[in-house]
């Protein structure tokens, strides 16, 4: 449509409100796991003595206005907020038109300008009444420029906070503002190498920091909160269209500082970075550390039919080479191709919040020569509340090297194993488990009896 190629010329006008022009002296940025971050603001104001009205510019177009806090670290019982107004209505082309209805504005075509009253103004048309009274209708498709007298009040150009203001001690302020922003979000990224038979993992970690906030941060101090931090819910509203995504790599030596804070984990970053707007930022998390891994074979015939399930497990402890907390995200695992010493993607995972000394389990893929079978050989009915169930299952390895599966089985209600051809393990209410050794290009059969009881 023609109306988005329009250039606007504005005259100039004088506001009645200080602009707060200064630059931002410090910035520091606390992003959580759930769609939230905390900035704060140091800014150097000149404020004047009485009340005032002050415009605060370049805060997040996403900004949670209930959540500023705004103090003067100069005098701070001197300074006082007594009305705040978040105001969003940014400029275009058609608010700008909405404004001068009956008002006189300049439009110029390829012909010539034509100068008159706005009398309305549509998608693909405007009309206009001239000054000896003809009506013309223009089609926005040949406007070349609109020129419009002044900027009329109540359109911003950029998110801006306006504050009545109450100062008692007039002169140079050093203050301090923070804020609430939704639309910046941040997750870890786990690479891992399995090497040495798949007893050894190289494992490495970045964190992306996805800002849609509506607000760029240049050189901020930047921490990272890993935690469930529970917030009230509340009506949310459209994200915005991302325009682009840049990836900004780090070096490998550690660059956050962990420990606990609360009931979460904090990282700080021990260097300032800018997160741009419309930005998807990665930054090393940790540098490679090298954990022993076990390789694991799981048959859950109940749900998964007759796949073998192939996972990597390792403690994150510090005798296993980890021993920190690993925040939750996506876990990528490559091996290495020793024909060509080429590294293979082999299969990925999401992993939780994981505190040290606790297990991780990555589940990679299914296994391709082995094969689990799961019958129920017989079923017999004890009384109305009982019965006797017999089941068979068959794991059958086609690979050159015997292998270790755990047989994963299920029941419900009050159970009783009865016989069976190997050791189980109790797991929970309703899980247990055989673990089994298979030979090479062989089979091994577990049997079992169990009695239900509801």
């Amino acid at each position: 449509m023609g109306i988005r190629k329009i250039i606007i010329l504005l005259g100039v006008t004088i506001m009645s409100v200080q602009t707060v022009a200064a630059a931002t002296q410090e910035v520091a940025l606390t992003v959580y796991n759930n769609n939230l971050g905390l900035v704060k603001d140091k800014r150097e104001m000149a404020l004047e003595n009485g009340v005032s009205t002050i415009q605060f510019k370049d805060v997040a177009m996403r900004i949670d206005p209930t959540s500023v806090h705004f103090k003067s670290l100069t005098a701070p019982d001197k300074v006082m907020i007594l009305e705040q107004n978040y105001e969003y209505d940014l400029i275009n082309t058609s608010k700008l038109l909405q404004k001068y209805l009956d008002q006189e504005i300049n439009v110029i075509t390829k012909e010539q300008n034509y100068l008159g009253q706005l009398l309305s103004t549509a998608k693909t048309e405007i009309m206009l009444r001239e000054k000896n009274g003809t009506i013309r209708v223009i089609n926005q498709e040949a406007i070349l420029n609109l020129e419009f007298p002044a900027l009329p009040t109540g359109l911003i150009t950029r998110p801006t906070l306006v504050w009545l203001i109450d100062t008692k001690k007039a002169g140079t302020h050093q203050t301090e503002i923070s804020y609430l922003t939704e639309g910046i979000n941040w997750h870890a990224e786990y690479v891992a190498v399995s090497k040495t038979n798949d007893t050894e993992l190289d494992l490495s970690s970045w964190v992306s920091i996805d800002n849609q906030s509506g607000a760029t941060y240049q050189n901020a101090r930047l921490k990272l909160v890993a935690g469930d931090v529970h917030r009230v819910e509340k009506k949310r509203y459209p994200r915005p269209v991302r325009e682009m995504a840049v990836m900004a790599a780090a070096g490998p030596d550690q660059q956050f500082e962990e420990k606990e804070f609360f009931e979460y984990h904090l990282y700080t970053l021990q260097r300032p970075t800018t997160v741009n707007d419309n930005q998807i930022k990665q930054i090393s998390l940790f540098p490679t550390t090298t954990a022993s891994v076990k390789k694991i074979y799981i048959f859950d015939g109940q749900y998964y039919e007759n796949k073998i399930r192939v996972h990597l497990e390792f403690k994150n402890s510090k005798d296993k080479g980890l021993g920190m907390p690993l925040p939750a995200g996506k876990i990528r695992v490559y091996k290495e191709d020793e024909a060509d010493k080429s590294l293979e993607f082999i299969g990925e995972d999401e992993i939780k919040h994981t505190p040290k000394d606790e297990n991780v389990r990555v589940f990679l893929g299914n296994a391709f020569d082995i094969v689990g079978e799961r019958a129920q050989k017989s079923r017999n009915q004890l009384g109305k509340r009982s019965r006797d169930e017999e089941y068979e299952i068959k794991i059958r390895n086609h690979k050159s090297v015997p292998v270790q599966v755990v047989v994963v089985e299920h029941a419900w209600g009050d159970w009783q194993i009865r016989n069976a051809s190997h050791a189980h393990q109790k797991k929970d209410a309703n899980t247990f488990e055989f673990t089994i050794d298979v030979p090479k290009d062989g089979e091994t059969v577990i049997t079992y009896t169990i009695l239900l009881r509801w």
